[in-house]
């Protein structure tokens, strides 16, 4: 089993879809050795190094954090039923809503849309919300994926660049009882009555 890595006051939350086969055996986020996810966020500017899959607890130091949509490993992303990326989108929203991160980033378009019934969906910043969260959908950094390691970290830069000021400043990063009270006071959207 593979645990959440979430915690209150994070800046941006990483959604990936299910865990691989070398996830499960291993316990870790993306330990697959081809996947590019910590090189990714190291060269995109969360990390200050490059992180290894045992590391992943030293992700909160950054106020980052990881979750999936869905728990049950499989060998591709593929595998996955619609009825569990449905499920796990609602799960997913119940976690937001309890921590309320200032984004939260889902790794692969398809799941998205599909997770959330959103068709159309485009690469970056979403314009929904889940409470006073804001949605990414960026690209998946699976080794199956053919996107180049430039462009998963370009995209990835994008979402660390619109929290750079905000990080800095302190304008978004709310106190204990702020977020309490952010969390009590967050609406349910519309869109997630309908999954």
């Amino acid at each position: 089993m593979i645990s959440d890595i979430l915690a209150p006051g994070l800046r941006v939350v990483f959604c990936g879809i299910n865990p691989g086969k070398s996830s499960a055996h291993t316990g870790f986020h993306f330990a697959h050795p081809g996947n590019r996810f910590w090189k990714v966020i190291h060269q995109a500017g969360f990390t200050d190094r490059q992180l290894r899959p045992e590391e992943e607890l030293q992700l909160l130091d950054t106020r980052c954090g990881i979750t999936m949509l869905v728990e049950r490993p499989t060998v591709q992303a593929s595998e996955v039923a619609l009825q569990e990326l449905r499920s796990g989108g609602r799960e997913l929203v119940r976690k937001i809503e309890e921590y309320q991160p200032q984004a939260l980033a889902v790794l692969g378009k398809q799941a998205f849309e599909l997770a959330f019934n959103q068709r159309g969906a485009k690469w970056g910043k979403q314009a929904m919300t889940i409470g006073t969260t804001q949605v990414w959908v960026l690209p998946n950094p699976s080794g199956l994926n053919r996107a180049t390691l430039d462009k998963l970290v370009a995209a990835y830069r994008e979402l660390d660049d619109a929290w750079q000021p905000a990080a800095s400043s302190g304008e978004r990063r709310l106190s204990r009882d702020g977020h309490l009270n952010a969390i009590k006071k967050a609406p349910r959207r519309e869109l997630f009555n309908r999954l």
